[in-house]
Order: structure tokens, then C-alpha cells, then sequence
């Protein structure tokens, strides 16, 4: 007997076929979508549907939108000192002249947000003295049982970002995810309705290799994920949020286009390191490499003691209880079970290897790569008006 099987193993083994599977996208309060105009709401969410989405550390909590749990938390920490800047004008003849003087640089307003289903810590940073901010990947929920796409996550961001009166200058992504949906796409559009300012998508420099690879794996037509991306940063390119400077560092092991952004003492280092609890993120995927993200993890707790590690996931074991967005680089060399001092690179990649040989693939791995090299944005519709995205058939047995 020949058994079909949908089926994901932990292996990237080349697949017998494709399954198109049509998305669905609705609206947060039910009403269904039409396939032109999936990320154009005709109206906001109702604001305590969007204030229920969240629980605040500085006010009483709320309840969360039912099946759904996200929490935010706040903090900040403010050190002043000046840097110097060069400010370009116009002269008469039309050339560019600069002049140097001190800009303020503070440590930022971090905002955290956990996505219990994924299990994704998002962030909103901003520069207190400007109101200027990021969004540090953020999730659109999608659920694979019913092919159904809904923003209930990203509006509570929006949420923030209305109730605080930030103006957000970039929308950042640390790596085409294989665990979740980027929502990249429809904060960019929301926000440019909210504030009138398209804020860019930016990634690593190295997302083109991704997307060319998982482009010809599941089909996706080149012109689909071309220019997706706003800005594609070079390796320590810094840039501006407000008066905040900060930096893209390439921190590869996970997935080779992987990026962390440092802001201040703080680092985001998306899918890297982990609490000290879990250790690090898996090496196994195209591209992945233990020895790498040793050497990723290493540059991170080379940085003052201080400093804040940002993760991008977190998945509490049992007796721990809440999840934990950072840690600071001083708790990861004495407590991090793959890093903590005493680990030699030869251990960390026996570990490391031994572990990813358990792993099975990602729930929406291939929902999210097909979306995410995407930047976010749905597959165009077919013919019929069905957005398809592909999920590999597995054959068991003999093929016909």
C-alpha cells in the first residue's frame, strides 16, 4: 500500500510534490477579507478590542483577546551623553557642506510583546527625546488548521504605537522566520495610513540568497520577493532612530542572513541566543552552521556586562513560569547552559548538532518562509481569487 502523507519531518529532504493551499484572511472581528484587498481594513479596531490585546506593567492588567496571549512590558533607561553628527545644507552653488555638532544619545524606550501561539517576543523601541521608533519583528497569526490569516497581534503594535505617539521610522527584521508569519507588510501599509509615513522594511544583506533558495523550492515567482525588502544593511551599518544611533550586526549560525540591532546598551538578537535556561537557537537549517552561531554568540558576550540581550523566542520549561524577553550578557556567561564559561566550541557544536538531530521542522515552516522572503506580503491571487501558498507532499512508499 502507497500512503500520501502531509506530513513535515526533521530533515530539509528534497519533496515528491507540491500541495497548493489557499490563505484566508479576515478581519479581526470576523468579517471576511476580499482577496484584493486583504491588507486594507475599512475601518480601525474598536479601541478596548485593540487596549484587550494587551497587559500593561504600568496599569491594571487586561483581559487578552480570548485564544490568544500577548503580553507587553515596558522599561527604559536613560544615559546622556553627546556624540558627534555631521549635518549636511545646501550652499548657494548647490553643493553639500557639512557642519559638526553634538546630537543627544539616550538609551531607548523598549517596549516587549509575547506571542504565546509562536512563542515570539516583538519589540517597539523608540527614542524618547523624538517619539521615534522601531518595530522589531513583529507576527501575523495565521492559523494552519483553517488556512485563516488575522492581524489581532500586529493592531495591538498599532495599539502602542497610537496610545505612546510614536512615529515609526523602520519596521526591522532580524531573518526570514520559519516559525511565524511576519506582519512587516501590513504594519508598513496601517502606518502610513495612521501617520503618513511609510516607514521601511529592513533586513540583512544576505536575505537575497534566502529568498532564491526557498523561491525555487516552493515556486514563487521571482517578481513576487524582488525589491520585498526597503533596505538591505551591510554588515555594522549604523542608522537613526531619532537621536538613537544603532547598529546591524550580522550574527549568523541559525540562518545565514541573521541579523541582531544593537540600540543603545541593548542588543535584539532575534533567533540566536535564548534565556540562559533554553541556550541557543537551532544551527540545522540551509545555511546554518553551529560553528557560526558559536562565533555570533561569542561577539555578543563580548559586550560589556551590561548589556542587554534582546531574544526573539522564548519557551519557558517547566518550573520557570513567565516568559523573559532579555538577559543581560554578564547572566549568559554564568548561567547559559550551551555558553556559560567553561564551554569550548568544540562542546557547544556537539551539543548543539546532538540536539537539532531531535528537532522535528517548525509547525508553519513552510507557510512562513513562502510569506517572509515576501517581506510580508501575500501571494498574488490567482485567477479564481485564492492566495496559495505550497506545502510539500511526503511519499511513503512506491510513486506512481
Amino acid at each position: 500500500m502507497t500512503t500520501l502523507r502531509l506530513a513535515v519531518n526533521n530533515r530539509w529532504q528534497t519533496t515528491a510534490g507540491l500541495l497548493k493551499i489557499p490563505l484566508r484572511t479576515v478581519r479581526v472581528d470576523g468579517l471576511p477579507l476580499s482577496s484584493s484587498t486583504a491588507y486594507n481594513l475599512s475601518r480601525p479596531l474598536h479601541q478596548q478590542a485593540e487596549q484587550a490585546a494587551f497587559r500593561q506593567t504600568s496599569s491594571s492588567p487586561r483581559a487578552p483577546i480570548p485564544g490568544r496571549r500577548i503580553r507587553v512590558t515596558h522599561g527604559s533607561a536613560m544615559g546622556m551623553r553627546s556624540l558627534p553628527t555631521q549635518n549636511p545644507h545646501i550652499g548657494v552653488k548647490g553643493q553639500a557642506s557639512y557642519s559638526t555638532k553634538a546630537a543627544v544619545s539616550q538609551e531607548p524606550t523598549i517596549h516587549s510583546a509575547f506571542e504565546s501561539k509562536t512563542g515570539t517576543w516583538q519589540y517597539v523601541v523608540a527614542d524618547p527625546s523624538t517619539m521615534t521608533a522601531v518595530i522589531i519583528d513583529p507576527v501575523l497569526d495565521y492559523n494552519p488548521a483553517t488556512q485563516v490569516v488575522t492581524t489581532q497581534t500586529a493592531d495591538s503594535l498599532l495599539s502602542l504605537v497610537k496610545e505612546k505617539g510614536y512615529k515609526v521610522a523602520w519596521i526591522l527584521e532580524t531573518h526570514a522566520h520559519a516559525d511565524h508569519l511576519t506582519a512587516s507588510s501590513y504594519l508598513q501599509k496601517r502606518l502610513a495610513q495612521q501617520q503618513g509615513h511609510r516607514p521601511p522594511i529592513g533586513i540583512g544583506k544576505r536575505i537575497r540568497k534566502v529568498q532564491e533558495l526557498f523561491g525555487k523550492r516552493y515556486g514563487v515567482p521571482a517578481e513576487e520577493y524582488e525589491g520585498a525588502f526597503d533596505k538591505l544593511f551591510d554588515d555594522d551599518e549604523e542608522f537613526e532612530i531619532g537621536n538613537l544611533r544603532a547598529t546591524a550586526i550580522h550574527l549568523p549560525g541559525h540562518t545565514p542572513d541573521h541579523l541582531g540591532y544593537k540600540i543603545g546598551d541593548n542588543v535584539f538578537c532575534g533567533d540566536s541566543v535564548f534565556h540562559t535556561d533554553i541556550g541557543t537557537a537551532r544551527c540545522d537549517f540551509p545555511g546554518g552552521s553551529a560553528n557560526n552561531l558559536w562565533n555570533s554568540a561569542r561577539k555578543l558576550l563580548g559586550l560589556p556586562d551590561h548589556t542587554k540581550i534582546w531574544t526573539g523566542h522564548d519557551y519557558p520549561p517547566d518550573g520557570r513560569g513567565e516568559p523573559v524577553p532579555f538577559m543581560s550578557v554578564k547572566d549568559h556567561k554564568d548561567q547559559n547552559k550551551h555558553l556559560k564559561n567553561g564551554i569550548s566550541e568544540e562542546d557547544f557544536v556537539a551539543l548543539r548538532k546532538e540536539r537539532d538531530a531531535t528537532l522535528g521542522e517548525p509547525r508553519l515552516l513552510h507557510q512562513s518562509l513562502q510569506i517572509n522572503i515576501r517581506a510580508g506580503r501575500l501571494p498574488e491571487p490567482t485567477e479564481a481569487g485564492q492566495r496559495l501558498v505550497h506545502v510539500p507532499l511526503k511519499l511513503e512508499g512506491v510513486e506512481w
